[in-house]
């Protein structure tokens, strides 16, 4: 099943929903296709594309500014799959400042790290285990979480989205 992007009247991005979703949403005239993947959804009397990208014909408000979640697949989408120690392979997570010793569990203090590395770190500073990061640990834009949501961003969607994402 594929995934299309939902835009707000303003052209802002507000959710990712299926295709299916974005069709009924469509069909029952609260979005317009922007773009579509080539495919077609059939019923028994009608057929239409299937949306990657639609947008809203009013305005949603949001209350909130969203937070990207604070996952394993998070981490290593940010920090590119590298371990933040050495470069290599990156399989664990690790805390920078060790929780064993009051570090919290927030994108400031979370890396992702290969096994030998966090191994070798065990429940120090970087700077006691003569460790240093290759970037700092940071929480990501406030539009990566379209980016962690499928993986890889559809060219479609490229030019609704803030270049920086």
């Amino acid at each position: 099943m594929s995934s299309a992007l939902v835009l707000n009247a303003t052209y802002e991005p507000l959710s990712i929903v299926s295709s299916r979703r974005a069709a009924c949403l469509v069909l029952c005239e609260k979005a317009d296709l922007m773009h579509d993947d080539g495919t077609t959804l059939h019923s028994a009397s009608i057929s239409i594309p299937s949306p990657t990208v639609i947008r809203l014909r009013y305005i949603v408000k949001v209350p909130y500014q969203r937070d990207t979640a604070l996952s394993r697949r998070a981490v290593f989408s940010r920090d590119e799959h590298r371990c933040q120690y050495c470069g290599g392979h990156a399989d664990s997570i690790d805390h920078i400042f060790p929780r064993s010793r009051g570090g919290q569990h927030i994108w400031d203090n979370v890396a992702a790290a290969c096994r030998p590395c966090n191994l070798r770190k065990r429940d120090r500073t970087p700077e006691e285990a003569s460790m240093r990061l290759y970037r700092p640990a940071r929480a990501p834009r406030e539009t990566a979480w379209i980016t962690f949501a499928v993986g890889h961003v559809p060219d479609d969607w490229k030019q609704y989205l803030p270049k920086a994402s």
